[in-house]
């Protein structure tokens, strides 16, 4: 399916760099973006479905780099089912897992721990809840674990492994295990700050230079933060990427934004959610997680947006985050809320209000046209201006 979204007001690009574009058009063929800017009449006419944006703000779709995924779309830590379509109308439209940790009675053998990750990237590798992207399996780092085991994983399609959960005496004792599983080829993740579910302890920025994992997870708490001295030496004593989460402490979080700035790290600066956890379910914590940052530091909106979508991407290594040429065709519109004092979108995240969606689409398929069941509703309006496909894209009823 050919798909032109026309008429857009402002293009983030997903770059924090270089976060704006000029251009009034996406088009997209299949699952890619074809062309981000201009395209000539003959390409709007030739696509199957053309949407006016009504001069709404394109952005990537949000990648929420920590979600407690288990098995198909239920949680049971919150024991509730299409949590992750709800997501879709927050305009997340990839989830990465955090560790299936909230499976009940999750096995905590070497073998067990194996299974669980490799199922759980099998559940999610076609499926996907409400059109959303899973990268599900992430092992659960535990002593005796291997080198063999983590090639083993990394064969079998398993990309993650996180620290922070096992039954190790120490933190330190996760040195090893994140050394042989980076030498397999899997992305590495760590707990960071209090302890949080039973099986998890404390882990400082000791702890995290000495491991040095890809990414410090919920580096502002999760929910309970790290000293705030070890905020500076984690970012300039390391390289890995510092994950804040809107179920951690918010004062920590701007905090490491701006420490991130001051010291040229804030490509390593991503957003993510840190749900469903005890602090529940959160269809628009990454929208709030932006607007929070934006609004109470002096950086711009737009920034923030790239930390939610182009520099999650690129530390994940996936292939969407970005409103470009051959990149996934995920595509979120934004607006200023209805209402509101301010009249777009990115002004009215810096002012701190909750964009409005008007439109997602995933792998190149509007899931919706209209308004967002969770978010309120947009100032201008989205509509499919017209289609070869039989489909209806509205938006369902609240």
């Amino acid at each position: 399916m050919k798909t032109a979204i026309v008429n857009l007001g402002q293009i983030v690009t997903g770059a924090w760099t270089a976060p704006l574009t000029a251009g009034d058009t996406i088009l997209t063929d299949g699952d890619r973006i074809v062309a981000v800017g201009t395209a000539a009449a003959q390409a709007v006419e030739a696509a199957d479905v053309v949407i006016d944006a009504g001069g709404m703000t394109a952005i990537p779709g949000l990648i929420d780099s920590h979600v407690h995924i288990t098995f198909g779309d239920y949680t049971p830590r919150q024991n509730t089912v299409g949590y992750l379509e709800s997501y879709v109308h927050g305009g997340v439209t990839t989830s990465i897992s955090a560790s299936e940790v909230h499976v009940p009675g999750r096995p905590r053998d070497v073998e067990g721990v194996k299974a669980l990750a490799v199922a759980a990237q099998r559940c999610f590798a076609e499926y996907r809840p409400g059109g959303m992207r899973v990268i599900a399996g992430s092992v659960i780092l535990e002593p005796g674990l291997r080198a063999s085991d983590f090639e083993e994983l990394a064969r079998k399609g398993v990309k993650l492994a996180k620290a922070g959960f096992g039954a190790v005496k120490t933190a330190y004792d996760y040195v090893p295990l994140v050394a042989d599983a980076k030498a397999a080829g899997l992305i590495t993740t760590c707990h960071t700050g209090g302890s949080s579910i039973p099986g998890s302890g404390a882990i400082t920025g000791d702890h995290l230079l000495k491991m040095h994992p890809h990414v410090s997870f919920h580096i502002n708490g999760g929910p309970t933060a790290m000293p705030d001295k070890d905020f500076e030496r984690v970012i300039l004593e390391s390289k890995m990427a510092l994950q804040v989460c809107t179920a951690g402490n918010l004062r920590t979080t701007l905090l490491c934004a701006k420490l991130a700035d001051r010291h040229g790290a804030f490509d390593r600066f991503i957003i993510a959610t840190d749900t469903p956890t005890g602090s529940g379910i959160m269809p628009l914590g990454m929208l709030y997680t932006i607007a929070h940052c934006a609004s109470l530091t002096d950086m711009p909106a737009e920034r923030f947006v790239c930390a939610a979508t182009g520099s999650n991407a690129r530390v994940y290594g996936l292939d969407s985050g970005f409103l470009a040429a051959g990149k996934a065709a995920d595509v979120v519109l934004i607006d200023a809320p209805d209402g509101g004092t301010q009249t777009t979108a990115l002004n009215a995240i810096k002012h701190g209000d909750i964009a409005a969606i008007g439109m997602v689409m995933t792998a190149g398929v509007p899931r919706f046209v209209g308004r967002s069941r969770n978010t309120p509703a947009t100032t201008r309006q989205a509509r499919v201006a017209s289609s070869r496909v039989t489909r209806d894209f509205s938006a369902a009823g609240h």
